[in-house]
């Protein structure tokens, strides 16, 4: 079995006779930021610096433009993201919370608590 100490993981069920399931951060990342993605108007995640560069350098475990937080079941999420030119903001940022809380509600048994949204920036490239 592969050695993940070193990884942040969580508890999310328990079972005396058959073992405990631990899910790692950067499933929860990752789970949030393909849910956020798969909305009309989202045209990508937005990360910072550090985690473009080592993401090019083959870091792997980096969930770009997603923040999280765990308390014992609750999570809460920070996302980051670039939105389609032409797309009302609130909308798309309501339809991202909704959409991220419930995946992640249904994948993790994690209760979700806060998922915060920040706009980077606007994609204009209309495709010519």
């Amino acid at each position: 079995m592969a050695d993940n100490k070193d990884r942040a993981t969580h508890v999310v069920y328990e079972s005396e006779s058959l073992g405990s399931v631990k899910i790692a951060d950067d499933v929860i990342a990752c789970i949030a930021g393909l849910a956020a993605t798969e909305v009309d108007g989202v045209d990508s995640m937005a990360g910072n610096i550090t985690k473009d560069i080592l993401s090019m350098l083959g870091a792997k475990g980096l969930s770009k433009g997603v923040r999280l937080d765990i308390d014992g079941e609750e999570l809460s999420l920070d996302l980051t993201l670039n939105v389609k030119y032409g797309y009302s903001i609130p909308e798309v940022s309501a339809a991202v919370q909704d959409r991220v809380k419930t995946t992640l509600e249904n994948m993790t048994g994690l209760h979700v608590v806060r998922v915060g949204i920040s706009i980077a920036g606007v994609n204009t490239d209309t495709g010519r």
